[in-house]
């Protein structure tokens, strides 16, 4: 246990902020390779490998390391009341700006493998983040069964999951908007 006042970040908010940005950015890049009027596989090869990509990707951001999630739940500890629990927002703002470039590098990937292989790129893309998005609500089912949410240092070691009160913090279970 740590002493002092730190910060701790949602785990699902980050997992959210993934999913979000995968999905979009998958999403424009598909919608790009539907305007590709020659490649060499031509479109209708390429939307039909995008969705067999698209489902191979889905299933596996939503199983690799789905249980880790469950296996730190059961070995966190209580947070101290001398934390700060970042807000969603900034949490989700902080993702985004650690891996803006990645973020840029993937969608110029994705839209640029139109030329060969039309909306592929863009739906493996988009696949990802629909994995992702279903983890979270696989994180949202684990938190309501424990009666508590996961936090976790945003500097320190991941694997040192925190527990709060399920009224903590300004996002709901899963990381979505708290409804009022």
């Amino acid at each position: 246990m740590v002493r002092g006042a730190y910060t701790l970040v949602r785990v699902a908010v980050t997992v959210r902020a993934a999913a979000c940005w995968l999905w979009w950015l998958g999403v424009i890049a598909a919608a790009a390779g539907t305007a590709v009027t020659f490649s060499p596989t031509g479109r209708r090869i390429g939307v039909m490998a995008g969705a067999a990509l698209f489902i191979v990707a889905a299933v596996a951001a939503f199983l690799i390391r789905g249980g880790r999630y469950g296996r730190r739940a059961a070995g966190a500890s209580r947070a101290a009341k001398s934390v700060f629990l970042q807000d969603r927002r900034v949490t989700a703002r902080t993702w985004v700006r650690r891996r803006r470039w990645s973020l840029l590098a993937a969608f110029l990937i994705a839209a640029g493998s139109s030329a060969l292989l039309p909306c592929a790129g863009g739906m493996l893309m988009a696949g990802a983040g629909a994995g992702l998005w279903a983890k979270t609500r696989r994180l949202a089912r684990l938190e309501r069964s424990h009666d508590a949410l996961l936090w976790v240092r945003p500097d320190g070691d991941p694997a040192a999951y925190q527990l709060t009160g399920i009224a903590a913090g300004d996002a709901a279970p899963g990381g979505g908007r708290r409804r009022r």
